[in-house]
């Protein structure tokens, strides 16, 4: 089996991390909560259900991936696969075994968990996030002919694939950053159908007026910028 390890960004996650990460199948070697300055319990829930906790005070969302990445950069033994999952449980953790599978099966680069309008729980998705990803998603097809249905956070990514990408946003801008750079360096990608759910507690993105504008401005911005530079 190959080495796979998650990275989980968290901000005030204390009532949800734990089902997360008791969640996770038992393929995985490590799970990487990284706490991004929460004011909870979630670092203390996170080390108490098994994971690696590391923690990252500047706030945003490639702030924590990025800490996560370090981490594992550090290690002497380095993974073959990568998988970002949301520490809300709005995911189904468990459905990481279908993730990676198309890596682990058909030698896939890239995988994303789209979250496909008959596997959603009504009202886990808001307005603005369905039609930001229906936007970002046409922009996307329109610009560079991609097939993308979904920006998804629940994603998986060989580890060398992940690296040649050369991340670099660092808040709300990250999984689109990862979609458009998979599209220039001509990685193999595809999307499993995930089942999603009515996160626990309020969204940090979705959930105020400032976040979802502040994140459909970014996703714009990457695309915009990647589609000057074809």
């Amino acid at each position: 089996m190959p080495n796979i390890k998650v990275i989980i960004p968290a901000y005030n996650e204390a009532n949800s991390i734990a089902n997360v990460i008791h969640d996770i199948p038992e393929i995985v070697d490590e799970i990487i909560v990284v706490n991004n300055n929460s004011t909870d319990d979630t670092e203390a829930n996170a080390k108490k259900a098994g994971a690696t906790v590391l923690t990252e005070t500047k706030m945003g969302y490639g702030y924590a991936c990025l800490k996560g990445m370090q981490h594992i950069a550090n290690q002497t033994k380095k993974p073959n696969i990568i998988v970002f999952l949301d520490g809300d449980y709005s995911d189904y953790p468990e459905e990481l075994t279908k993730i990676v599978a198309p890596i682990i099966n058909d030698n896939i680069d890239f995988v994303i968990g789209s979250r496909v309008k008959k596997l959603r729980e009504t009202g886990s998705m808001t307005t603005p996030q369905i039609f930001g990803n229906w936007l970002a998603t046409s922009l996307m097809r329109l610009f560079f002919g991609a097939k993308y249905t979904d920006l998804g956070p629940f994603r998986a990514i060989k580890y060398d694939k992940l690296l040649a990408l050369n991340m670099v946003d660092k808040t709300y801008g990250w999984t689109v950053e990862m979609q458009l750079k998979a599209l220039k360096q001509k990685l193999s990608y595809t999307e499993v159908p995930v089942n999603y759910r009515n996160r626990i507690g309020v969204s940090k993105v979705s959930g105020t007026i400032k976040g979802a504008i502040f994140a459909g401005v970014k996703i714009l911005s990457w695309i915009f910028k990647y589609s000057i530079k074809k």
